[in-house]
């Protein structure tokens, strides 16, 4: 069975992985009031994260976000759990969409204008899916064939 990241997977964890440092690099370099708006935000939608320091939030958010995207840029990490991770993490950002107030057109899931930036992060969700899925069915397809 064979994980690693195939050439066409490439392009996609690239582009995503340096968005995704480039988020985390912002978040390292922020001050003070920009990891103060971060966990507000955070804390609307998680009220778990309430207890939270902003600075210490802020610092562990974008240090995961440096994990994250620099192991969809290595091809040598499998495709299959770097697919994972963006899964789990764009989850947790399209929460963030459905449960903050003001980001979407009452009654439905349209943006509004400020939404529009954490709707985008959906599409982190169908990525991440797809990376996975495409090396469970190889993985399937392998095990079927030697049958």
């Amino acid at each position: 069975m064979r994980f690693l990241a195939r050439a066409h997977q490439m392009p996609v964890r690239m582009i995503v992985g340096a968005f995704i440092v480039n988020s985390g690099m912002s978040k390292l370099k922020g001050g003070d009031e920009a990891a103060e708006q971060t966990h507000a935000m955070a804390k609307t939608a998680y009220p778990v994260l309430e207890s939270r320091n902003a600075q210490e939030f802020t610092r562990m958010l974008g240090t995961f976000e440096l994990a994250l995207g620099s192991a969809l840029m290595v091809p040598l990490v499998p495709s299959v759990l770097a697919g994972a991770a963006l899964t789990a993490f764009s989850g947790g950002l399209t929460g963030l969409y459905l449960r903050t107030p003001g980001m979407r057109e009452p009654g439905g899931l349209r943006p509004t204008q400020q939404g529009i930036g954490l709707a985008k992060d959906s599409w982190l969700v169908g990525i991440g899916t797809a990376l996975v899925l495409e090396e469970l069915g190889r993985a399937r397809d392998e095990r079927c064939t030697r049958r």
